[in-house]
């Protein structure tokens, strides 16, 4: 519990109305979440007022609001933060209010376009097999232990997020591994965290709605390892670095700590070697100051193989022992949406996964090509309210290495579907010659389309939303799970 002048203390012109001696037991930003002794934050977005919902906060218990108003009107027995910035602010004061729940555990940080979700799992598993207690945050849930939670941001905001931690903290985790968005880092949403492990899986085109330019990308990536190069409560501080990758050279002039790159082309102190990808898995060798370790994984492809030497760098650099690394990859099954397979008595295969940029849909079509015995079938759109610039870049990549594109909605949002793939057509028609192409708005029935022309030996691709169970509308969001689609297909198909 700290008081509100306690709080102002840490923000360079803060302003107490009220009483500062008004003792603060929590911070919330959600006036459904206030209970008593709560210290209001009223956040203001393009389509919401934190301010709009103080009485609401009040008569939950709310004692304080934080705010950049300085001519706010307050309820009676309610004070006031004033601080000169919203998220700089916050990203000082809540740290400090959970007394910093980081720096009693060890925190490692996965960031890069795309491979955080399955090198996350990855680490966690390994670290489980040497016997910790891990936390894990990432785009599908949230871990403590074997208890799942529901999350709603690949990194959630600083309040939540700390919140997470002092809770990990009170039930003993040893581990947390994380994925680092780029908005994250931008937004604060980190600020207070000491990392003691980064990692850097690449960096491909994606977000630009957000940050309009690679190298503005790149700079916020990279402040990932300004973070973990900074001395702290913690001794042992490492940058895991995919070397193969352009943007490595920032991260690497950012790291001022350890450092272990990984790579299968270039040097580098981990390195991938003896590669054979199959459709029922990966067999290779990473070579390494520990020696050599022969790995025989049910993963597929070969962005796994980078996956998979991320997180063993992570690992070895948190000491753990290769044996226990080894077991706990070969012994590793899948993650959910990610490449993952609809098993169903049917000739032909059908695979999800939640690739959503250019990088990542090249990635999965190439590690389909590898296994696909006849035909693959691609079903993808792009989202709307986002980066419209890869819309046609993916449409070019789908129909190069595809030979039947089905374009249809991914989550159009305020977007006309139509619109979206009318820019996603632009790429597709440079490249699909006289391959088969067909446009379907509706996502349920493009799946169904797909698995309809299916022949024996094809391989279906359903790309973009891979473990989301949700379609996000102009109006609404409804429930709509491609795996689910996809069985109801096969079923339709039987009948």
């Amino acid at each position: 519990m700290k008081t509100l002048e306690e709080l102002a203390l840490m923000i360079h012109g803060a302003k107490i109305l009220g009483d500062g001696g008004t003792k603060i037991s929590g911070i919330e930003h959600d006036s459904r979440k206030v209970s008593a002794g709560s210290l209001f934050v009223c956040m203001e977005g393009a389509h919401f007022d934190g301010h709009k919902f103080i009485e609401q906060a009040k008569n939950s218990g709310a004692v304080a609001i934080l705010t950049t108003h300085e001519d706010i009107s307050l309820p009676e027995k309610i004070s006031a933060l004033i601080v000169p910035d919203m998220l700089n602010s916050l990203a000082v004061i809540v740290p400090y209010f959970y007394d910093y729940p980081s720096k009693k555990m060890r925190v490692i940080g996965i960031t890069g376009t795309n491979g955080k979700t399955t090198t996350t799992y990855l680490i966690r598993e390994i670290l489980k097999s040497a016997g910790y207690k891990v936390g894990l945050i990432g785009t599908i849930q949230m871990m403590i232990g074997e208890e799942i939670f529901p999350i709603h941001n690949t990194t959630p905001n600083v309040i939540d997020l700390q919140h997470i931690f002092c809770t990990m903290r009170e039930k003993n985790v040893d581990f947390v591994v994380m994925e680092v968005s780029s908005h994250a880092l931008a937004e604060h949403r980190v600020a207070g965290i000491e990392f003691d492990t980064a990692v850097f899986t690449n960096l491909t085109q994606d977000h630009l709605d957000y940050h309009k330019t690679m190298e503005n990308y790149k700079l916020t990536k990279a402040k990932l390892f300004e973070m973990v190069s900074r001395s702290g409560r913690k001794e042992g501080k490492t940058a895991v670095i995919n070397i193969a990758d352009e943007a490595s050279a920032e991260m690497l002039k950012h790291s001022l700590c350890e450092k272990i790159t990984y790579g299968i082309e270039k040097n580098s102190d981990l390195s991938a070697t003896d590669i054979d990808v199959k459709s029922t898995g990966t067999a290779f060798k990473i070579r390494g100051e520990f020696g050599a370790m022969n790995l025989r994984l049910h993963l597929t492809g070969i962005f796994n193989v980078y996956n998979v030497l991320a997180a063993v760098g992570a690992t070895l650099a948190e000491k753990i022992s290769p044996d226990v690394i080894k077991t706990a990859l070969e012994n590793f099954k899948s993650v959910p949406g990610r490449f993952e397979r609809i098993f169903a008595d049917i000739p032909f295969a059908i695979i999800v996964d939640y690739a959503h940029t250019p990088d990542g849909v090249k990635n999965v079509l190439e590690t389909a090509r590898q296994i696909a015995k006849n035909r693959i079938i691609t079903v993808f759109g792009c989202g709307g309210d986002r980066d419209k610039t890869k819309r046609p870049i993916m449409g070019r990549i789908a129909a190069e290495l595809s030979d039947i594109v089905i374009a249809t909605s991914d989550n159009p949002r305020t977007e006309d579907p139509a619109e979206i793939l009318r820019d996603v057509e632009v790429g597709v028609n440079e490249k699909i010659g006289d391959k088969v192409h067909e446009k379907i708005i509706d996502r349920r029935q493009a799946i169904f389309r797909a698995v309809e022309i299916a022949q024996a030996g094809d391989v279906i691709l359903i790309l973009g939303k891979g473990h989301e169970n949700y379609q996000i509308l102009k109006d609404e969001t409804i429930h709509f799970d491609d795996r689910e689609v996809a069985q109801d297909a096969i079923k339709n198909l039987v009948h």
